[in-house]
């Protein structure tokens, strides 16, 4: 028996677990749809699918018109944003996402102008005739992803696959507890969804089209059975159970086929999309309207108005709260989507995306606070609910421990998070929240690999390519060493010189040179720091302010300084008249000089002496206090004077030998010995002054 027979003659399948939890979706599905109106600003995630955020196309003072599109997608994962309104970007910035992190990311920021004014629109009328790559492209570039709530790009979805589609599936049991969006939409828009219907069988080409409705919606049920005229759309009535409006349960119910692990529906022949996603499909297509706009459920105890409304994307909650009559109770609690599936929301900021179905509001009663989490008692009423056939209880535990490799083992990724296993739970243990945190830990630490392993092989690439230019370089090097060996033993050859030789020959002679004025500059520094050592000496010995402590000390060291000098006086007067040689009597000129020299050394030795004798001052009225100092200075004046006297000795002695000489031209020699004496006078006169100056500072230091 086919499938069509199966199902025409009431033949349904089940799936393991599944609970019964309260509907509650009275009274918001009594009334007809209403409009929550516009906002006075929209507030637009840049991302509100599975993918990647598109690309930015409009900046901050830009006039938008309705429909326009504000972001390119550059990738088929890729969606865009449109404007929900005509009006302007009045910013670009974070703002608090509908998520249930409550984080911040990019929103541009609509303020409506109130003209609420369409782009050119270009409807497609006749769709048959168009092929399918242009029916997807208009899915792409409208923004439209399913609006079940898992946010997945319709046009991938609704792509050829290497299997071909068998059985196309529209969802429209919806299944969890106050949401009635879909049941609102099938019972005021079943031609609508058939037109988009029609337009996915046109692009999918399946054997068979099922519309699958809970069967506590009778009254959808038969607006779709009205409206459907076409032998290939089935309207099929399902039991009620949580959460059979799941994708791959859903499947198993109609078809009693399995999804394969890690696998998708297509791998099967399958492809299942919302009604509400069929819906967007026929406004898109045939209407050249983007996904701007969708049904959303208000419900529970908080709202005044508790109804199902048309909302704009981007509309922030607190525009709902306000519109449809928010009343806070005790402890308040937002929720952003069902009770088993959904999140609380961290603020009212937080916008209305595409993915958003429900807003719900509960009271006390309705739904309780969460309850303080005790110890698992192992009851496995968890493990009997999981509709994947899952062991949330093992699941727990590695989650709490952080056993990645275990609960990738156990299958963590094939829950579907329906809440299930948390709902029956007699402990209040949040399963749901334990496998959510563990997915995100799993999946970072997937991309930590990724990008760990992309390093890698940039790092391997990297040395590669540095080995490689090494290689070269050195393979150049060792060419062009071995072109100049050649080139050099061709001119050596030739009878020119080696150049090698040459430039080692110039940097010796450099070496060398440098070594030179190396020295000749230490040298100068010596003789700088010497003469600075002088200058310093001698400021000191001048200061005024020297104790008198240290003027004997002084006169000894100028004692010293005069016998010093006296010696240097007399070496230098016995070393300028050397014996003559038989050579030097033969000549009557250098007798003259010999003679001459042996005047100026007497008179440089008389100088001495007298400077020596002059140099001890008559002692003072301190110094006659001080007999020992008196007898030392005494002593040290005799020495000296002693020493200049046989330095004068010598020096005459030293210059008696030419005077013995025979005297040719007596004339010039008594003209020659007056010059040598008016000298010596003039010396003499010198060395008194000097001494005389040198006795009055003595004084002057003393006194």
């Amino acid at each position: 028996m086919s499938l069509l027979q199966e199902l025409q003659a009431g033949k349904l399948h089940d799936f393991h677990g599944g609970i019964h939890p309260p509907e509650r979706k009275a009274p918001a599905n009594q009334s007809p749809i209403a409009d929550a109106g516009l906002p006075d600003e929209l507030v637009l995630q840049i991302r509100q699918h599975i993918g990647q955020p598109a690309r930015l196309r409009v900046k901050v003072g830009d006039s938008v018109l309705k429909g326009e599109r504000l972001t390119d997608p550059d990738n088929p994962m890729m969606m865009p944003v449109h404007a929900p309104t005509s009006g302007i970007i009045s910013a670009i910035e974070r703002r608090p996402l509908c998520h249930p992190s409550g984080l911040e990311g990019d929103c541009i920021i609509l303020t409506p102008d109130g003209k609420d004014e369409w782009r050119p629109r270009y409807p497609m009328t006749d769709i048959h005739t168009m092929d399918a790559d242009v029916l997807l492209q208009r899915i792409h570039e409208s923004g439209i992803t399913g609006l079940g709530g898992a946010g997945f790009p319709a046009h991938v979805k609704l792509r050829p696959r290497k299997k071909a589609i068998d059985t196309l599936i529209i969802n429209g049991v919806e299944c969890e507890p106050y949401i009635s969006a879909d049941d609102r939409l099938m019972r005021e828009h079943a031609d609508d969804i058939l037109a988009g219907v029609g337009i996915l069988q046109h692009i999918v080409q399946p054997g068979l089209t099922v519309i699958a409705v809970e069967d506590n919606k009778p009254e959808a049920l038969a607006s779709l059975r009205e409206a459907n005229r076409s032998e290939q759309i089935l309207v099929v009535s399902v039991p009620t159970k949580y959460p059979s409006g799941g994708e791959k349960q859903l499947i198993e119910v109609l078809t009693g086929k399995q999804v394969p692990r890690n696998g998708l529906p297509a791998d099967i022949g399958i492809v299942v999309q919302n009604v509400g996603t069929a819906f967007a499909v026929k406004r898109a297509v045939l209407d050249d309207e983007p996904l701007i706009q969708r049904v959303v459920t208000l419900a529970g105890e908080g709202f005044g108005q508790k109804c199902n409304a048309w909302v704009r994307i981007g509309t922030p909650v607190r525009h709902l709260l306000k519109r449809f009559d928010f009343v806070p109770g005790p402890e308040p609690r937002i929720i952003m989507g069902g009770p088993m599936m959904g999140f609380t929301l961290h603020t009212a900021a937080a916008p209305v995306i595409k993915g958003s179905n429900c807003i719900l509001a509960p009271g006390g009663h309705e739904l309780a606070p969460p309850a303080a989490e005790q110890p698992c008692i192992r009851c496995s009423q968890c493990a009997d609910a999981c509709p994947a056939s899952l062991l949330p209880q093992q699941l727990y535990w590695h989650a709490r421990a952080n056993e990645h490799d275990k609960l990738n083992s156990h299958h963590l990724f094939d829950c579907i998070e329906c809440g299930a296993c948390a709902w029956v739970c007699p402990s209040q243990i949040p399963l749901v929240q334990y496998y959510r945190v563990a997915k995100a830990d799993i999946r970072q630490a997937q991309r930590e690999a990724e990008q760990a392993e992309q390093a890698k092989k940039r790092f391997e690439a990297r040395q590669a390519r540095l080995e490689r230019e090494k290689a070269e370089r050195q393979a150049r090097q060792q060419k062009a060493a071995a072109e100049r060996k050649a080139r050099m033993k061709e001119q050596v050859d030739a009878g020119g010189e080696d150049p090698v030789a040459a430039a080692l020959a110039r940097v010796k002679a450099r070496k060398q040179a440098e070594g030179t004025d190396d020295m000749a500059a230490a040298r100068a520094a010596r003789k700088e720091e010497a003469r600075r050592n002088r200058e310093r000496k001698a400021a000191e010995q001048n200061a005024p302010e020297a104790a008198p402590a240290t003027d004997d000390k002084k006169s000894a060291v100028a004692a010293a300084v005069a016998r010093a000098k006296a010696r240097k006086a007399a070496q230098a007067a016995g070393h300028a008249e050397p014996a003559p040689r038989p050579e030097q009597a033969e000549t009557p000129a250098d007798d003259k000089k010999a003679a001459v020299a042996a005047a100026v050394a007497r008179a440089k030795a008389r100088k001495a002496a007298q400077a020596a004798e002059q140099a001890e001052p008559a002692p003072g009225p301190e110094q006659a206090e001080t007999p020992a100092d008196d007898k030392k200075a005494a002593v040290a004046a005799a020495v000296a004077r002693a020493k200049a006297r046989k330095a004068a000795q010598a020096a005459e002695q030293a210059g008696a030998a030419p005077a013995e000489a025979p005297a040719e031209k007596p004339a010039e020699t008594s003209d020659d010995d007056k010059k040598a004496a008016i000298r010596a006078a003039v010396a003499r006169a010198k060395a008194r002054k000097a001494a005389a100056a040198n006795s009055n500072t003595k004084t002057e230091d003393e006194s």
